[in-house]
């Protein structure tokens, strides 16, 4: 049978890709940290091309994906998504991100890192909760708990219509029913499990299922728990195993490669230009397989001739394999290379590999390491990479402002602007740096572990912090892994004790909501302007000026300098468009509001910006269309970029806090929940800054109402970035002092909030630990 080769490379995502399914021929969903599940729908086949869409838009990471079939009830299927923010979001495809979900389900207290679906359309997740689940979409609800884990459930397979499968970090592989009753555990693996899959009959094996995870090996299993059968080939963790429709199996590793096996024999090694592949799945009725991996990229590969890609992709991705950088600590498990041993390049020339996928490490002529992998089918050895030391992938100093640096790297925070740069050296603390970034860039202070993690992930292998002999794990690890790894800088991990976090408290800067899809939105509104009535249907001359001020928004989104004109078509639509057609309107008015041009223009007359949306309906309790609430609170949350924005929100005060206050209801919309958090922040900063134009004891009752709203905000089943801002927004009032806090209304409410949150799974992020502490000091 021939080799799997590239059919198509589909781009677009904008972090690690972390869960792929291929449902059919036309169709493939991934899920990436960058907080998107997309649609890829086929729309050519000479060559094989997609078209990709948006089809979840998360808070956060999203790290597990599965696919429930058409039914009756669903003809086009349901995608079930989750990750970071706890919540498993089911919806058909074709709904917009911004529309409800069909289903939200809650229950899990930590990342969902596992999902599989059994053919009824019951799912099952795992978590980093040490919890397996069992759910009932139609009732949408949890039907039974996988009882008896240990440590984060990394995998999850529903074996038939009875059985289900756990992996788990605690190395160990359990066997439930669907009702929650353990069949019996298979114990004493020597790492962590995290991939399963089953085995069809007629398996040269005889196996039930197979198993792999951190020691590198693949397991065969009968179903009553005896090993028949490892598979040895990799050389990292393996993340995932999937079966082809004629039996083969393929597995994909941190060690860059997707590996296809047949019986015993691995017959394919296809080796990634990225540090690790993530995810894997197979379209069972092509046979072709798809690829998610930390390069953001994912890649279909078929033995199909008619699906190729053309030949000049498939030397692209060839010479990307080639010319790709390999860091010391993947490429020799964690061990120093030791160069005067390796055999120079006639050794490839000369001798051949004892099997597929074998990797032979060769000392160039001009000093560099290269690493080559034998193609059994192809009977040579391929070059695959350069290999790295810690530092650099030359060991030479980078210059920044006249001083070296190990790194020094560009850092993207806006679309539309130029790099940041951000130097650093080995022996420093990654948080100092970020901190240190933070403030002379004037960026929010949200951003530090986002930094902090870029750092870390982009310095891996090296020794990180002032210590060489440092052996604390490194924030954004991922639980129950080990050191010698790739991580993608996963917040919400567990975290040892040990590092240097800067205090929290107070937050002194003001918080601000703008990152946008503006493609969409440039798209939507002309779809929806076809189908308004036509007393507010836009003119030709309207959606002209709406382009201009998308461009201005793109070019200079710090101050897009929206004029009269162009806010007036925002606000028609924002405003007078029926409530189900608003929210790109909304969008673009929230991304204006940073600028004190928007002030000028929408609250120079009779009423301000804050009239106007209550007047339109928008925010209001009753409203039930949370997602247009959720874009108007991050509107009044942009005020306070501007110091015109500031007076007009000090100067409402009362609306505001008053509204935001009665959003209990809709507060399952984690967007919307957060977007009240930022407010508090926001309004926490104005008031110990001694900004606000009232008096002390007005100014102390306005505080007792932020603190009383953030408060409410903080609870252990909360999304914990609302969490987090809830309680910065609490610590920054209690630094008003000794005095407003002897008059609090709420010290034993805040005392019994840090106590439930003690007790949760959200002091597992550092950074919530860490503010829980900070204000618990600030009570004592």
């Amino acid at each position: 049978m021939a080799q799997f080769q590239l059919s198509a490379t589909l781009q677009g995502h904008e972090d690690d890709v972390r869960a792929v399914v291929f449902p059919s021929p036309k169709l493939v969903y991934s899920a990436s940290r960058d907080g998107t599940v997309r649609q890829w729908t086929l729309t050519g086949t000479k060559p094989v091309t997609y078209e990709d869409t948006i089809a979840v838009q998360s808070s956060s990471f999203v790290n597990s994906l599965a696919f429930i079939p058409p039914s009756a009830t669903y003809s086009e299927g349901l995608i079930v998504s989750a990750g970071k923010d706890t919540i498993i979001d089911v919806r058909p495809p074709g709904r917009a991100p911004s529309d409800n979900a069909e289903r939200m389900l809650l229950g899990h207290a930590n990342n969902i890192c596992a999902l599989d679906v059994a053919p009824n359309g019951t799912i099952v997740s795992g978590g980093w909760d040490a919890q397996a689940r069992v759910w009932d979409v139609e009732k949408g609800e949890c039907v039974a708990e996988l009882k008896g884990h240990t440590a984060a459930v990394w995998g999850v397979l529903v074996f038939d219509e009875n059985t289900i499968i756990t992996a788990c970090a605690d190395k160990a592989i359990r066997v439930f029913t669907f009702a929650g009753k353990l069949l019996h555990t298979i114990t004493g693996l020597p790492d962590v499990v995290r991939a399963l899959c089953k085995i069809p009959d007629g398996h040269p094996s005889g196996a039930a299922f197979a198993s792999a995870g951190n020691d590198q090996i693949i397991r065969f299993w009968m179903k009553d728990g005896l090993e028949v059968l490892q598979l040895h080939g990799h050389e990292a963790f393996i993340y995932a195993l999937a079966i082809l429709p004629n039996g083969d199996l393929a597995s994909s590793s941190e060690d860059r490669t997707v590996r296809i096996w047949r019986g015993t024999e691995c017959i394919q090694t296809i080796t990634h230009p990225a540090i690790s592949v993530w995810s894997l799945a197979v379209c069972q009725a092509t046979g072709d397989i798809v690829t998610g991996a930390s390069d953001k990229i994912v890649r279909i590969f078929t033995r199909d001739p008619e699906r190729l890609a053309a030949p000049k992709l498939i030397s692209q991705f060839t010479e990307s394999v080639r010319a790709s950088a390999i860091p010391q600590q993947t490429a020799s498990g964690g061990q120093q290379i030791q160069k005067e041993s390796l055999p120079g390049p006639e050794f490839v020339q000369q001798k051949s590999g004892t099997k597929e996928g074998q990797v032979q490490m060769i000392r160039e002529d001009n000093g560099n390491i290269t690493a080559h992998t034998w193609s059994t089918a192809a009977q040579q050895w391929i070059n695959v990479g350069t290999v790295v030391d810690a530092s650099a992938s030359t060991g030479r100093k980078a210059t920044h402002e006249g001083k070296e640096y190990d790194y020094v790297f560009d850092v993207d925070i806006k679309d539309g602007e130029p790099p940041l740069k951000l130097p650093f050296n080995l022996d420093q603390n990654p948080y100092d740096v970020a901190q240190k970034f933070i403030g002379n860039n004037e960026l929010p202070v949200t951003y530090l572990d986002q930094v902090a993690n870029f750092i870390i992930t982009n310095t891996q292998g090296a020794t990180l912090g002032t210590s060489a002999t440092q052996s604390t794990q490194a924030p954004g690890a991922d639980p129950w892994g080990t050191e010698n790894r790739y991580r993608p800088g996963e917040a919400g991990a567990p975290q040892t004790q040990g590092d240097s976090r800067p205090r929290a408290l107070p937050q002194t800067q003001y918080l601000s909501i703008t990152t946008a899809n503006l493609p969409a939105i440039r798209k939507k509104i002309p779809e929806l302007n076809e189908t308004v009535s036509p007393d507010v249907k836009l003119s030709g001359e309207e959606l002209k000026n709406l382009e201009t001020l998308i461009k201005q928004l793109q070019s200079s989104p710090k101050d897009p300098k929206p004029q009269e004109d162009q806010l007036n078509v925002v606000l028609k639509v924002a405003t007078r468009w029926a409530p189900a057609n608003r929210l790109p309107g909304l969008d673009l008015l929230r991304l204006c509001a940073v600028s004190p041009s928007f002030i000028q223009t929408t609250s120079s007359g009779d009423g301000t910006i804050v009239d106007t949306l209550m007047a339109s309906g928008v925010v209001a309790v009753e409203n039930d269309r949370p997602n247009n609430t959720m874009l108007a609170v991050r509107l009044l949350a942009n005020l306070f970029v501007s110091e015109e924005g500031r007076l007009i929100a000090d100067g409402c005060f009362e609306d505001i806090v008053s509204s935001a206050s009665k959003f209990t209801s809709l507060l399952s919309n984690k967007g919307l929940s957060t977007a009240i958090a930022t407010l508090y922040i926001n309004y926490a900063v104005l008031l110990t800054a001694g900004a606000s134009s009232d008096s002390s004891g007005i100014r102390e009752q306005r505080a007792q109402a932020v603190l009383d709203g953030a408060v409410r905000l903080i609870k252990p089943a909360a999304d914990s970035e609302t969490v987090y801002r809830a309680l910065v927004a609490t610590g920054t009032l209690l630094s008003l002092g000794g005095s407003f806090r002897s008059s609090m209304a709420s010290t034993k409410d805040i005392a019994g909030v840090l106590k439930g949150i003690e007790g949760s799974q959200l002091t597992k992020e550092s950074r919530i630990s860490g503010v829980v502490a900070e204000i618990k000091d600030q009570l004592k």
